[in-house]
């Protein structure tokens, strides 16, 4: 009997343990979670033929490093007319700002010393005239026509003179305005072009690891069409449920330890995001039985650091922080 009690004894004893550990199981035992990423996707918002492909996938890489380039020669061309379409705007413009160029301005100056010169013949060929009409050798309509063609070449010297003075002006400043918004609709022409050919060319916006590449060179690339996908280590994060009793023990900017295999250390992650609904609700009623069915989705980011020993898909264990 002794024997017999001693074996009922040891076995109730290792039943108690059991209870109490499987009753305390669930406030110790790490939840289970697993590593997502976000990815950033890099696409062309032209369509074109894949000429290069810079990255391989696995492979890290840096801010601006050069990810996949598409045929750009229609773009090339395109800028190319609008550099030559800038560069005639500017030379208007600055031909009207200088004025005429100093052999047109002698052009006029010679033909205004020519003007000059048959004033001074017609005044000589009056004074003749008047001293013939003073004897009465000519006719008074003779001496008109002398007064009238003197006229005449004042008139025409005065013209080459305003001629002379406009020619060393620039411009109106109204065609001066208008050229120089012709200059300025060019430069953001030439801007355009340049962001187009720009676009052809796609460099990594971020550092990080190259997920996954879409075509190889040579295929056709929709416009929009992710070509590579990128990793930061910025952008890797666990995900896990808690159960609803266990909500109020977290909070954001809190720290849980991350575990998993082949990862060595426990990692520490900071809380970022807790969901605000449950993930999945009972039916109708809640109940203190039903109410651990309630979990929440939390997001935890690793430090940049730490978040090279995780990989997306990866399961990890979450510890928790200990109740206060």
């Amino acid at each position: 009997m002794p024997k017999v009690s001693a074996m009922r004894w040891a076995a109730c004893a290792a039943f108690a343990t059991c209870v109490l550990t499987a009753c305390s199981e669930p406030a110790q035992r790490p939840l289970q979670g697993y590593i997502e990423g976000e990815y950033v996707r890099l696409a062309a918002p032209f369509a074109g033929t894949l000429q290069q492909i810079g990255v391989q996938r696995g492979e890290q890489v840096t801010i601006g490093a050069p990810v996949f380039a598409l045929e750009n020669i229609n773009e090339t061309a395109a800028r190319r007319q609008a550099q030559a379409q800038l560069d005639a705007a500017q030379a208007r413009a600055e031909n009207l700002r200088s004025g005429r160029r100093p052999a047109e301005v002698q052009t006029v100056a010679e033909q205004m010393r020519q003007a000059q010169a048959a004033r001074d013949l017609a005044a000589a060929n009056l004074r003749r005239q008047e001293a013939l009409a003073r004897s009465g050798f000519i006719s008074k309509a003779a001496l008109d026509d002398a007064r009238t063609q003197l006229k005449r070449e004042d008139a025409q010297v005065a013209s080459f003179g305003a001629q002379v003075t406009t020619a060393k002006l620039p411009a109106r400043a109204a065609e001066i305005r208008a050229a120089e918004a012709d200059v300025e609709a060019a430069r953001e022409a030439l801007a355009q072009s340049d962001w187009r050919l720009g676009q052809r060319a796609v460099v990594a916006p971020i550092a990080g690891l190259v997920h996954d590449t879409y075509y190889v060179v040579g295929d056709w690339v929709a416009a929009g069409a992710p070509v590579a996908s990128i990793l930061a280590p910025a952008n890797v994060k666990a995900r896990f449920f808690i159960p609803e009793p266990a909500l109020g023990r977290i909070k954001l900017g809190q720290t849980v330890q991350l575990a998993c295999d082949g990862c060595g250390a426990p990692i520490t992650a900071t809380i970022a995001f807790i969901a605000d609904r449950a993930e999945f609700t009972p039916p109708v009623l809640y109940s203190k039985e039903n109410r651990a069915k309630l979990v929440y989705l939390v997001e935890a980011k690793p430090a940049p650091a730490d978040a090279a020993r995780l990989h997306p898909g990866q399961p990890v264990d979450v510890t928790l922080p200990a109740a206060n």
